[in-house]
């Protein structure tokens, strides 16, 4: 029992002495951030959703997000002709104010997310 209590003591020195030398010798080892995973999300430029800018083809930026209403815009229970303008758009004050100053619902909200194709780079 005393061997394996000299041996773990001796193991466990080392052990600090290793992480006291690997920080004197590189300092900068232990303190660099590991690279950030490459994001697979899409990214979308402002004149990529410019493209997209009537009724058959309708995209819109809303909080940063870009969103595909294209297969929406027949099913969006206001006159369309508020809501096709926003087409090809930054659309966030429109939608969060209705252009009224009502915010859209939760359920709204909601819908948001299958329409979702990607980020606003």
């Amino acid at each position: 029992m005393r061997k394996l209590f000299i041996f773990a003591t001796l193991l466990f020195w080392l052990a600090v002495a290793g992480f006291w030398m690997l920080s004197v010798l590189a300092p900068d080892a232990l303190d660099t951030p590991l690279p950030e995973a490459a994001t697979t999300e899409r990214q979308w430029s402002t004149a990529d959703v410019a493209r997209h800018h009537t009724a058959d083809d309708c995209w819109m930026i809303i909080d940063g997000q870009v969103y595909d209403f294209s297969a929406y815009v027949p099913e969006h229970p206001s006159n369309p002709a508020l809501f096709i303008p926003w087409c090809g758009k930054e659309a966030t004050e429109a939608y969060l104010t209705k252009t009224r100053g009502r915010a859209h619902s939760p359920y709204a909200d909601s819908l948001l997310l299958q329409y979702r194709i990607g980020v606003l780079r």
